[in-house]
């Protein structure tokens, strides 16, 4: 039983990080965390508004790993 705040808390640290937690399998924790990786690199290396992308995909995260979370 995964604690849903706990899941939403790990994937605002981490993304893929709640998502693995809560049940949703390693695949999509990889995924959300390579997606994330890439958001920020690109916005650390183009100093562009991919930022806000990678800010608002991290919300993302952790709504998806809040709502998704086995109960």
């Amino acid at each position: 039983m995964a604690s849903k705040i706990l899941a939403a808390i790990l994937s605002l640290i981490l993304p893929g990080l709640g998502q693995l937690y809560g049940g949703q399998g390693i695949m999509k924790a990889i995924v959300f965390l390579v997606v994330a990786i890439i958001f920020y690199l690109i916005g650390a290396t183009t100093f562009s508004f991919i930022w806000l992308l990678a800010i608002i995909f991290n919300i993302y995260a952790a709504y998806d790993a809040y709502v998704n979370a086995a109960d």
